[in-house]
């Protein structure tokens, strides 16, 4: 991450909200000079902790567990923003977007701590699908999810770094970057970027 100073965001808060809303994400292990990445989804454990699973076959997996540390990478909405929506001169093409980063210390969690990891995870994606019926662990047969916890390895992070890129036109002039939103709507583009380009701060 970049961090100009115009779109570094460090409020704590609102970047734990960011996660909640987005958590999908790229999980890194270093091990050997070498980056080893993953895809998954990551929620919020208690004391600020962040939670994720990894296949024990996955080279992440190995990486996070022998060095003990992970840097997590959520991308959440964003959009490309035309120099013609300015109403400027000399203007260039950008990207507008939304991250964090969250780096730190990682524990492998027993078992019983995935387990609990997995069940909190679909509860938190189930209530989405409301007035579905939730899925639970409980509908599968008997021994089928204890053999499949066997092949991940669930972590907790305890971030030493949380910062964000809120990068929404905050460099230009406020009826600049409002123009710029109203025309990112219009053209049906991210409704989160363009909200938040078109408020007054």
């Amino acid at each position: 991450m970049h961090p100009a100073p115009a779109f570094l965001d460090t409020d704590r808060d609102r970047l734990l909200r960011r996660i909640e809303a987005w958590p999908f994400a790229l999980i890194v292990g270093v091990m050997d000079a070498r980056a080893h990445v993953a895809h998954t989804p990551v929620i919020r454990g208690e004391g600020g902790t962040l939670l994720f699973h990894l296949a024990r076959a996955n080279p992440a997996c190995r990486a996070i567990s022998e060095t003990g540390r992970a840097l997590i990478v959520f991308s959440g909405p964003h959009d490309y923003i035309s120099p013609d929506w300015y109403g400027q001169a000399d203007q260039v093409p950008t990207w507008n977007y939304l991250s964090v980063e969250a780096e730190g210390a990682v524990t492998a969690l027993d078992n019983t701590g995935a387990a609990d990891v997995l069940d909190r995870l679909s509860a938190r994606f189930e209530e989405e699908l409301l007035p579905k019926p939730e899925w639970t662990r409980a509908k599968m047969s008997l021994g089928k999810f204890e053999t499949m916890l066997n092949g991940i390895t669930a972590f907790s992070l305890l971030p030493e770094r949380l910062e964000g890129i809120t990068k929404i036109g905050q460099n230009k002039p406020a009826e600049v970057r409002k123009r710029a939103g109203v025309a990112l709507k219009a053209r049906g583009g991210d409704p989160t970027i363009s909200a938040m380009m078109e408020r007054d701060t």
